[in-house]
C-alpha cells in the first residue's frame, strides 16, 4: 500500500481578500506560508517519492515549503496545469461580496456550488474534474503505484474534485465539502 496525501495550499492574497481567484497566480501570504510550514510538519514522517502541484504559484510555494520544513527538498516535483483551481471566468478578481450584489446570492452559490453549472466564461467543478481527474488516474496514481508516496498540493474545487473521484462521492455530496487552506487528506491506495 502506498499512501496519497493532497493538501489545500496555504491562503493566498486573494484568499485573504475574498476574492475569485481561479487561474489568476497569486503568491501566499505571511499567514499561507505559515500553513505550508505546518503541513510540512506533518508530512515528516512519510517518504515521498514524488511531488505534485497545478501551474499556478500558490500551490508551487505551498509544496515547496511544505518539502523543506519535512526534509524532502530533494525529490522530483512535478508542475500540472491539470491541476489547477476552476477557472472563475468572470468572477475572478472580484471580491465575494461585491460578486452577491451584482449577481444575487443565490446565483453565485449556485455558480460556487453546483457541479454542473459554470460562472460566465469560467469552468464548472465537472469542467475541473474531468481535467484533474484524468491526470490523477493516468500520471499520479501509476507513479505512485511504481515508486510509492506521493503528495500533492492543489486547489480547494480541484481537491473537491479529486476527493469525489477517490471517495466515489455523488454530486450531491460534494457540493458542499469545503477545504480550509493547509487542509490535508490521506489515502491509502493499492
Amino acid at each position: 500500500m502506498s499512501q496519497l496525501v493532497i493538501f489545500r495550499h496555504g491562503q493566498s492574497v486573494w484568499n485573504l481578500e475574498n476574492k475569485f481567484t481561479g487561474w489568476v497566480d497569486v503568491s501566499l501570504t505571511e499567514k499561507g506560508i505559515k500553513e505550508a510550514e505546518a503541513i510540512g510538519e506533518k508530512l515528516k514522517p512519510f517518504r515521498f517519492a514524488a511531488g505534485y502541484a497545478s501551474g499556478l504559484k500558490r500551490t508551487q510555494e505551498s509544496l515547496l515549503i511544505a518539502l523543506r520544513v519535512s526534509g524532502q527538498s530533494g525529490i522530483p516535483v512535478i508542475f500540472s496545469a491539470a491541476l489547477n483551481e476552476r477557472n472563475y471566468g468572470d468572477l475572478q478578481g472580484l471580491n465575494k461580496t461585491e460578486a452577491i450584489r451584482k449577481y444575487g446570492a443565490a446565483q453565485v452559490d449556485i455558480w460556487r456550488r453546483s457541479y454542473a453549472v459554470a460562472p460566465p466564461n469560467g469552468e464548472s467543478l465537472k469542467d475541473t474534474f474531468d481535467r484533474a481527474v484524468p491526470y490523477l488516474e493516468n500520471v499520479i496514481l501509476p507513479e505512485l503505484r511504481a515508486k510509492g508516496d506521493i503528495v500533492m498540493a492543489t486547489h480547494g474545487n480541484t481537491m473537491r474534485a479529486l476527493i469525489m473521484h477517490l471517495e466515489r462521492c455523488p454530486p450531491e455530496a460534494i457540493e458542499r465539502m469545503e477545504f480550509e487552506t493547509g487542509e490535508m487528506r490521506v489515502y491509502e491506495l493499492a
